[in-house]
């Protein structure tokens, strides 16, 4: 386990929940939960799952097991007599040892088929989930903003990588937007405007876009950010004119400096 994974897995949640990392790892498990909400989210669902799996473990055994002490010391006294008596184990005592064992054998079942159905009903509850499809931002929410750069200040910076967003940001913009989903990494927030065109570090030039659910997803815009920023520094396109191309519709920019009407799986 390394503090730079974006997400714990449900094996490194349940083995911190189960108190089976080691000291180190329970360190980083917990400094990594303590930061990233969907994380806290999974294993509350987690540990939700377990409680019903105990919960329904109880209620289907509860009354068919008998009690333990006064009985278990009844039952160890017959079988020390019976022993004694007859030098072997008697035919009762055979048949209380197979019924002892077909009972376990029940019991094994029975937790295997409530595990089973669990599992299925987490299994049910991730992946039916309907993801809703976000390609363009709401202009109301994420109109862009820029910051005031020259173009020749703008091609000087050679880190073009945009800057992480916060954790605690990147959930306000899913509240803002009303997706309210365990599968955030179906979700790129990004940048409306890059920053490697002259964007803000801001929350209204942020928002939730699909990474997959649509053709027209983060990749695609991401090539047109690359391509723009090159037309930009080679002086073909003015820098305020790609902003606001891009605060505008980056879609339809994306046909006109493409020249095509769906997205290129291959660029020159």
């Amino acid at each position: 386990m390394t503090p730079h994974e974006s997400h714990l897995s449900d094996s490194q949640l349940v083995s911190a929940i189960d108190g089976e990392l080691s000291q180190k790892d329970n360190i980083l498990a917990q400094a990594h939960l303590a930061a990233c909400w969907s994380c806290r989210a999974r294993r509350q669902e987690l540990e939700s799952a377990i409680a019903d799996f105990v919960r329904v473990h109880r209620e289907r055994l509860d009354g068919t097991i008998p009690p333990e002490d006064g009985p278990r010391a009844l039952l160890k006294a017959r079988m020390a007599q019976l022993e004694s008596a007859h030098g072997t184990r008697s035919p009762r005592l055979s048949w209380l040892h197979s019924w002892r064992t077909a009972f376990a054998l029940a019991t094994t079942v029975l937790v295997l088929a409530a595990s089973l159905y669990l599992a299925r009903r987490v299994w049910s509850a991730r992946h039916s989930e309907t993801l809703v499809a976000v390609i363009k931002p709401d202009p109301n929410l994420t109109p862009g903003a820029t910051v005031l750069l020259s173009r020749g200040e703008l091609c000087r910076e050679s880190n073009t990588n945009n800057k992480a967003v916060p954790v605690s940001l990147q959930r306000r913009i899913f509240d803002e937007y009303g997706i309210h989903t365990r599968r955030v990494n179906s979700y790129e927030v990004d940048y409306l405007i890059t920053p490697a065109l002259g964007g803000a570090d801001d929350i209204h030039n942020l928002w939730p876009q699909s990474r997959s659910a649509t053709a027209w997803n983060a990749e695609v815009k991401d090539a047109l950010e690359d391509h723009l920023r090159h037309m930009v520094c080679e002086g073909q396109i003015d820098l305020t004119v790609a902003q606001r191309e891009m605060a505008a519709d980056w879609i339809q920019a994306y046909k006109k400096y493409f020249h095509t009407d769906r997205p290129l799986t291959r660029y020159p």
